[in-house]
């Protein structure tokens, strides 16, 4: 009987490929899916799956418990304005958690939730565990940038890494050495339409993983749709950390990119 693994699934791709990699890996998936954010396309991927909302959010103990699951993987992200929804506010357990710890920033929240699942007696692995062959390794994707958009990269770099650090966000926009925009609860792709429409096309965009970062969760994640919006954004240049940053439907994204004249570099 193969070795059960759980899935803590969010949203977008990254819980199907996910779930698609653990169980060619021989593993038996058994998922809990956030109603209203996760993919309904995961039912289909996995060997048994309880779709609950955050309201329910003390039932996934007892779900892992009695399915036998040890360990388990978070993947995906949920929606970061759900944080000040009524719904958490409806589980007693989730509500006395996140009353408890010192800020609402991202490591902040996660690392409480991790913790309280070690104490209930299961392991989280690391995000990035059967998929490591979707994080690229340093190296222009597409055409090389020019030499003035690597010196963007570089200013951005060890910018998003401070915010990083201070677990504001993970991604800056920058043009010219100018600030464009920070990233911070808004997300990446809310980020790039307001990076366009302040810069006017012409920025680079960097994202990086944090400083000390946990790949147990909330690691960086790009993929098409970041791709595409960086094209109507008239954006320059996506520029990510190699090695820490998943990039989802990656052939697909850097042929657009290359005909539309996007550099994609990971450094």
């Amino acid at each position: 009987m193969p070795e059960k693994i759980g899935l803590i699934a969010g949203n977008r791709k990254f819980p199907l490929i996910f779930a698609q990699a653990a169980r060619k890996n021989g593993y038996s998936v058994i998922a809990v899916a956030v109603k209203g954010d996760t993919s309904r396309a995961l039912n289909n991927l996995v060997d048994k799956i309880h779709w609950l909302s955050l309201s329910e959010y003390s039932k996934i103990f007892s779900i892992f418990k009695n399915e036998g699951v040890k360990k388990i993987v978070m993947a995906g992200q949920i929606s970061p304005v759900r944080l000040f929804s009524g719904e958490i506010q409806r589980d007693p357990q989730l509500k006395e958690l996140l009353s408890r710890i010192k800020d609402q920033r991202a490591d902040t929240i996660f690392g409480a939730i991790v913790n309280k699942f070690n104490q209930e007696g299961f392991e989280f692995l690391d995000s990035t565990t059967f998929v490591e062959g979707y994080l690229p390794k340093k190296g222009a994707l597409t055409q090389e940038p020019p030499a003035g958009i690597r010196e963007d990269i570089d200013f951005g770099f060890a910018l998003a890494k401070q915010i990083g650090g201070l677990d504001i966000g993970q991604t800056v926009a920058i043009k010219n050495k100018a600030i464009v925009a920070v990233e911070a609860l808004e997300g990446t792709d809310n980020l790039i339409r307001r990076a366009g429409s302040i810069s006017r096309g012409g920025f680079t965009l960097v994202k990086t993983a944090k400083p000390d970062q946990d790949m147990r969760f909330d690691i960086p994640v790009i993929g098409l749709n970041t791709v595409k919006n960086l094209i109507r954004a008239k954006a320059a240049c996506l520029a990510f950390e190699a090695g820490k940053t998943l990039f989802i439907d990656q052939a697909a994204a850097t042929n657009l990119a290359k005909k539309k004249g996007l550099s994609i570099v990971a450094v």
